[in-house]
């Protein structure tokens, strides 16, 4: 991409630079011209397109060196590693080929091989689905039938085992592999004498968490300040389940390829399938592979037919398996990776927006061919774009990818697509929009160890960006920097509750970036300006709130006040406020719009004059030299960066324990008590001090932090849950359960921000804590 931005020549560039939306079928006609009179843009593109330069093909060769590699740990011993090779055989082998060899293709050899692994490694379920989707393939496979048996046996489920284990002696044609067979067959059978077959019932808990229905009305409206938002025809209560949508397009993260599944974004699990056509996708099923377009499930029902041999009690056993899973196309659903699955390499290279744009352009030339072509049209996304406010070297990418986008397009897609000024334009815009509109699709996971005794330890959970996804609707909800409704993922379908009572008519709005507790005002409107093209007018940019003063803030320099000191840049802000809404030409007093409520005790006879500049404290009016100030207090920090990479992974030592408690007591007396880094400084000494078993001091700091984060964001505030849960994981570990009060606490704010799909939000190993077991109620 460099390359070719280098190449257009300066005068092109500033026409770029300056364009507005109006402009682009003048400029994109001026870069078309350019470009395909070009050879190096024709064999970048070449090489892009050219499935047999893709980096994702199939490779028969490859996959066989990874089967012989994973033969060789199973009859080591070595079987986790066996397994992994088996996965990385299974992503490469080409599985639609078949070998004549023993009527199997090397698709039930690898499927079989990897159930054998799961099974040895103690995954008796995963065990069993690789065996059937290897007889689905191949419904002879003795193999495949044997361990289906065995897993099924691990499970108790001894009729089902009983059945599997008779097919495979029918199967089977050595004489040594009957007697195999036959003996696994006789332990089965003694166990059904003496105790009672359990049947498997596959009982998906999560799934049955998700039928909570939404049936609040919502309208768009259009805002004079905002634009088109969404509003409730009716009040709305607390917690509230107001929209769920599934996405227009979605595509995985690029860091999350490997460990969640490329349709539905969930976590892989162990017996995870390849994509049939290339080796980059990988799903959690078969059912999200055929949504995806990488593959459908083949049916043998022909092969299935010939086997007239089998008992008739064991015939509907026989075809329950080997036809199970088989999934007619739907024809009406959009395969988003269907046009990507050529070989060719650009889906995996290009830059995750452009490749989620291809999607939108196919599924629209799928519902209507004539996108490309109508510059009029609002098709397919009826949605904001922030072109003329991007900045020119994202206006010069946008134009060049653009077109590499359609030109690869050209190569793989079966409609028609034009190059010229109205397809390149429309596709510039396109960008523009999923920019602006794309959600980040997360998931909830703790960052630290899991122990034994709690499930983990108390390091920081966080939100990890799995997917991005375009919401026709949901992308219609405007933002807040104090949102009144919180957005959240189930696979990748969006949902949207409310966290407070919301009136008839009021927006309903969520935060599109950092909350008011997380960055000061200066900052949010900084990245809301940068990122979203827009000066943010929120309540909370516009009144003066404890947060925004004390996060970054440094303690008054007399001991005897408690006022607060801000840098200069806050203050041009806070002025700011009051000339947007009090009308003020050159605002001096706090005192129209300082909310003293909102402050408790930080300040409660606030001074009338607002300081022309930075360091003043806005009490006593005392200075404070921000710049040393901050010198002494970084270098200070450097002793929390040291604890805290050393708690991640190992028990820390005293002396380092002891030079952070020393430098936390030098940042208590610099930093205002409600900075934000001290709240951050007790995190990592409550997650030390629990590291080397002192749960007592670890817990102080742990409730410590909690209260300095009340303050910043609110009591009930999905960030205070997070240090609840950390403060609970304190309490199980010393083995203080005697008190419900934190896991009661906890629930009732989870179940405020995800109401029924708490269970299925978090992950299973934080259940117990989430729930308040281990005799916390």
């Amino acid at each position: 991409m460099e390359r070719l931005k280098s190449l257009v020549p300066d005068e092109l560039k500033q026409r770029i630079a300056t364009s507005m939306s109006n402009d682009l079928l003048s400029t994109s006609s001026s870069v078309i011209s350019f470009f395909l009179h070009l050879e190096q843009f024709h064999l970048i593109t070449e090489d892009l397109a050219d499935p047999k330069m893709a980096l994702c093909s199939k490779n028969k060769d490859a996959a066989m060196e990874f089967k012989q590699n994973g033969n060789r740990f199973f009859s080591n011993g070595n079987h986790s590693l066996a397994l992994s090779y088996y996965s990385k055989a299974l992503r490469v082998a080409p599985l639609e080929k078949k070998d004549d060899e023993k009527n199997k293709d090397l698709g039930s050899v690898l499927f079989v091989n990897r159930a054998a692994a799961l099974y040895r490694v103690g995954l008796p379920m995963e065990c069993i689905r690789d065996c059937d989707r290897a007889l689905r393939r191949t419904p002879s496979y003795a193999k495949a039938w044997f361990w289906r048996g065995k897993a099924n046996a691990a499970l108790k489920d001894y009729g089902n085992a009983c059945s599997d284990l008779k097919i495979a002696k029918l199967m089977e044609a050595t004489s040594l592999g009957k007697k195999q067979v036959e003996c696994e067959l006789s332990i089965v059978l003694q166990k059904i004498s003496e105790v009672p077959s359990l049947p498997l019932h596959n009982n998906d808990e999560r799934l049955r968490k998700l039928d909570e229905k939404c049936e609040v009305e919502l309208e768009c409206v259009v805002t004079r300040e905002k634009g088109r938002g969404m509003v409730s025809k009716g009040e709305v209560p607390p917690s509230t389940l107001v929209h769920m949508e599934e996405p227009y397009v979605a595509i995985i993260s690029k860091n999350s390829r490997d460990s969640h599944c490329h349709y539905c974004f969930d976590e892989l699990p162990a017996d995870y399938v390849p994509c049939t056509s290339c080796s980059i996708p990988l799903y959690c099923s078969e059912t999200c592979r055929g949504k995806a377009g990488g593959g459908m499930p083949r049916n043998r029902e022909a092969e299935i037919a010939s086997h007239e041999s089998i008992p008739r009690e064991l015939k509907k056993h026989f075809e329950d398996i080997t036809l199970k899973g088989i999934i007619p196309e739907n024809l009406n659903m959009f395969h988003e990776h269907d046009h990507e699955c050529s070989g060719a390499n650009w889906a995996a290279v290009l830059p995750s927006e452009l490749v989620l744009a291809g999607r939108v352009i196919v599924k629209a030339l799928g519902k209507r061919g004539d996108f490309l072509d109508t510059a009029e049209s609002v098709e397919p996304l009826d949605l904001c774009h922030s072109y003329s406010e991007l900045a020119p070297n994202v206006k010069l990418e946008s134009h060049i990818y653009s077109i590499v986008l359609l030109r690869c397009l050209q190569s793989s897609c079966s409609f028609e697509i034009p190059i010229n000024a109205v397809s390149v334009s429309r596709t510039i815009i396109l960008l523009s929009q999923i920019r602006v509109n794309a959600m980040a699709v997360v998931r909830i996971k703790s960052s630290g160890e899991h122990l034994s005794f709690c499930g983990f330890d108390a390091s920081s959970i966080e939100q990890v960006k799995v997917g991005q996804a375009i919401y026709a609707r949901g992308s219609l909800f405007n933002h807040s920097c104090q949102p009144n409704i919180h957005i959240y993922f189930l696979s990748r379908n969006l949902y949207i509750r409310t966290t407070e009572q919301v009136a008839e008519g009021h927006p309903l709005e969520l935060s599109y970036g950092p909350q008011i507790g997380q960055w000061t005002c200066k900052d949010r409107q900084k990245f809301l300006k940068e990122e979203y093209s827009f000066q943010c007018q929120c309540s909370g940019c516009s009144t003066v709130l404890l947060s925004d003063l004390a996060l970054n803030s440094v303690h008054c320099v007399s001991r005897d006040c408690n006022g607060i000191v801000i840098e200069t840049a806050q203050v041009s802000c806070e002025r700011n406020k009051i000339k947007h809404h009090w009308g003020i030409s050159s605002p001096e007093s706090l005192e129209p719009y300082l909310q003293i409520e909102n402050l408790n005790n930080l300040d409660r006879e606030p001074s009338r004059v607002l300081p022309l500049g930075g360091g003043y404290c806005l009490k006593c009016r005392s200075f404070c030299d921000l710049h040393s100030s901050q010198a002494a207090i970084d270098e200070a920090w450097i002793n929390f960066e040291r604890l805290k990479d050393e708690a991640t992974t190992i028990e820390p030592g005293e002396s380092l324990i002891f030079n952070a408690s020393k430098s936390f007591n030098f940042l208590k007396l610099k930093l205002h008590p409600f900075n934000k880094r001290i709240a951050e400084a007790e995190d990592i000494l409550a997650k030390a001090f629990c590291r080397v078993g002192d749960y007592q001091s670890a817990q102080n700091h742990c409730c410590s932090s909690i209260m300095i984060l009340e303050k910043l964001y609110s009591p009930k505030h999905i960030v205070i849950a997070y240090e609840l849960l950390k403060l609970l994981s304190i309490k199980m570990a010393s083995g203080n359960y005697t008190s419900s009060e934190t896991a009661d606490r906890l629930n009732n704010i989870l179940r405020w921000y995800y109401g029924s799909h708490v269970d299925a939000v978090f992950p299973s190993y934080m259940g117990s804590l989430v729930k308040g077991t281990n005799g916390c109620s």
